[in-house]
């Protein structure tokens, strides 16, 4: 095991103020540490993710980071992408830079900050290009969720799209079924047993506050996580599948939506995503709030 106290920050993710949006703890040197070790860490935290930055992996002037959930280690995650871009500008580069690159298992991840000067003002992540996985039964998914068929929204399909981590991106009529939505395990462990995608993202045209268009939930029970309060990466497929299937009548959206209020994390997430030459191009945008750090025994 490790011989050395570990700095580490926590800090909440798509977040209007403290304690809010998803949680994040980010160890800033975590070199000497092995893989069962982070998953140890990362399990004893029981966040949504933990990540690890590996500083003296540094290419293309980007940051090695590793993500785990506390199931696995996960390719690429949206509110640990952020916040980890936060950390290593605050605390590790110390000067007010425009853009933090991060390399993950995904690959290379830009993350860009809407005004430099502004450490708490919107951060954006450019996500990878969209890739659309097949087409789901929608009464297996409404058994799966535990709604009424009539629950879901018949004009749109419930679809696979990863821009990094595939969700199964599932259109319902309202707030009503968006809140009535519980996964139930005799349907879901078949689901995942049988599909490569094993998160679930549902949404409805009804935000939680005025700015917010749409609302979201997650369900992420394969990596440990039952509900999660705020997902980056789920919400850049959403935006994809908005541009693909013009859910708005457009090819271009620019949005917010809500998440995370079911379970008392409300959160606020910024889409961008645009369809040319049938080449969509996807951003999540958020703000990220410190809370706290200190060292790992």
């Amino acid at each position: 095991m490790m011989n050395q106290k570990l700095k580490f920050v926590i800090s909440d993710v798509f977040a209007e103020s403290r304690y809010s949006g998803n949680q994040l703890a980010t160890f800033l040197d975590a070199s000497s540490l092995t893989d069962e070790e982070m998953q140890h860490i990362t399990r004893e935290i029981n966040f949504s993710e933990t990540t690890f930055i590996l500083p003296g992996s540094r290419k293309n002037g980007g940051y090695r980071v590793r993500i785990f959930t506390p199931g696995c280690e996960v390719d690429f995650a949206g509110h640990p992408t952020l916040g980890t871009a936060s950390v290593i500008r605050n605390h590790l580069l110390g000067e007010p830079v425009d853009q933090v690159l991060l390399n993950l298992n995904v690959g290379p991840v830009p993350v860009t900050w809407q005004n430099p000067k502004n450490a708490g003002g919107l951060l954006w992540m450019k996500q990878v290009e969209p890739v659309f996985g097949g087409q789901m039964d929608a009464v297996r998914m409404a058994e799966v969720l535990g709604i009424d068929p009539d629950d879901l929204d018949e004009k749109w399909p419930v679809e696979s799209v990863s821009t990094g981590l595939a969700h199964h991106i599932v259109p319902l009529k309202n707030k009503q079924a968006l809140k009535k939505a519980k996964i139930q395990p005799a349907f879901y462990e078949p689901l995942i047993n049988q599909t490569k995608t094993k998160s679930i993202l549902i949404f409805c045209p009804e935000g939680y506050e005025d700015e917010q268009t749409l609302g979201v939930r997650v369900f992420d029970d394969y990596y440990g996580i039952p509900e999660d309060p705020a997902t980056g990466s789920g919400n850049g497929c959403l935006a994809a599948y908005l541009v693909k299937h013009r859910y708005f009548g457009s090819h271009a959206i620019d949005i917010k939506v809500g998440q995370g209020y079911e379970i008392g994390r409300p959160s606020t997430l910024a889409l961008k995503a645009s369809d040319s030459q049938n080449r969509i191009q996807v951003q999540v945008g958020g703000k990220v709030v410190q809370i706290a750090e200190g060292f790992w025994d």
